[in-house]
């Protein structure tokens, strides 16, 4: 199977070199059981490779499940890994089987596995050592025949210095290292994703599919793309929607990007690199926070000075926007903000991350 074969198979969209390399190490990596670590941006499209690799394994008719560290509460964390017996714990009313044993003989894919806390990872460790574990309440060992594929948005040499990884597991899952480059650094890719992205929507909605302009093109072509690929999915269904004469426009496309703005300018501030990680991930909150309230008293002075426009019966309905729109963008530039940490973006929406975890089913943000 040729590249090109590979990536039309398993849905690898780019023409990048970049993309070219890395489908060729998934290519000779996938049909080994070694452990892939899988690092980059979020929204890069981390789990399509995991996706990948499981696809062009021994173990393809296995198989593969997907777990989010990130996304389950610590407390529970250990019972999905590892399953747990009756009369465990309170609520355990029946035996359960973990994500290692509905894996056993296929894969078993860790995303966000920085997120994991220290304890769980300690287990985890001893399951990839011994490829056994015992379920929570029971005193026999399972045993289990599953490949690991971890993925992490974060610098995970940076997170043991911090001591919040375990070194000893991060060497044992970096067998194989894939770092996803971000959207920026490959703009060549960006025009097949856009017209790969447009006919699936168009398709799956059959509607006509749109014609996408030349400045339109250059709008897409210049901008950064902190939040990546699904940043830009989001932007093209989102411009294919609005759209009512089928023609998609730069004065379309640009206020759709504006939305992350306060990520550029804030990451071209200076910040002192001797300070702890959580300390600068303060400092990034604070600062956005700053720049929402700037921007909220500007809004305040405006309508203070301008309330007879703001009331006026000629009001145009367009200009009305829905709570429920309002609140949905407030979360997408806080998951932008954060690089899609969904822990941070609660604490800067101040709400709890089992709200946000709500709202982002009620308004299908993925």
């Amino acid at each position: 199977m040729t590249v090109a074969e590979f990536q039309k198979k398993f849905g690898i969209i780019g023409r990048s070199q970049q993309i070219k390399d890395l489908v060729d190490i998934v290519m000779q990596v996938a049909q080994s059981d070694i452990s892939v670590l899988i690092t980059g941006e979020s929204g890069v499209g981390k789990e399509v490779f995991a996706r990948a690799i499981h696809g062009y394994s021994n173990r393809s008719d296995k198989q593969l499940v997907s777990v989010n560290c990130g996304a389950i509460p610590e407390g529970i964390l250990e019972s999905e890994l590892f399953g747990h017996k009756k009369g465990a714990f309170t609520g355990a009313i029946d035996d359960r089987k973990g994500y290692f044993e509905i894996a056993d003989g296929g894969t078993l894919f860790l995303d966000e596995i920085a997120e994991m806390p220290l304890t769980t990872q300690v287990k985890l460790l001893r399951v990839l050592e011994t490829k056994e574990f015992m379920r929570i309440g029971s005193e026999r060992v399972t045993k289990v025949d599953v490949r690991i594929i971890a993925a992490t948005n974060k610098d995970l040499q940076r997170e043991v210095d911090a001591k919040r990884f375990r070194s000893d597991l991060y060497f044992r899952l970096k067998a194989v290292t894939l770092n996803i480059p971000p959207l920026r650094s490959r703009p060549e890719d960006i025009l097949e994703l856009v017209n790969f992205f447009a006919k699936n929507y168009t398709e799956n909605n059959r509607i006509p599919e749109p014609k996408i302009t030349e400045d339109a093109v250059d709008a897409l072509l210049n901008y950064s793309w902190p939040g990546n690929i699904r940043e830009l999915k989001n932007v093209i269904e989102t411009a294919i929607a609005l759209s009512k004469s089928g023609i998609i426009n730069s004065e379309m496309i640009i206020p759709l990007l504006s939305t992350t703005s306060i990520t550029e300018e804030l990451r071209n501030l200076p910040v002192h690199l001797n300070r702890s990680p959580e300390a600068l991930d303060r400092e990034m909150i604070y600062r956005a926070l700053i720049e929402i309230k700037k921007d909220l008293m500007e809004l305040k002075n405006y309508a203070t000075k301008n309330s007879s426009e703001f009331y006026s019966p000629n009001t145009n309905i367009s200009e009305v926007v829905p709570m429920d729109e309002l609140e949905k963008q407030a979360i997408l530039n806080a998951l932008n903000f954060t690089k899609h940490n969904k822990r941070k973006a609660a604490k800067l929406l101040k709400i709890s991350e089992r709200t946000l975890y709500r709202k982002l089913k009620e308004y299908g943000i993925e």
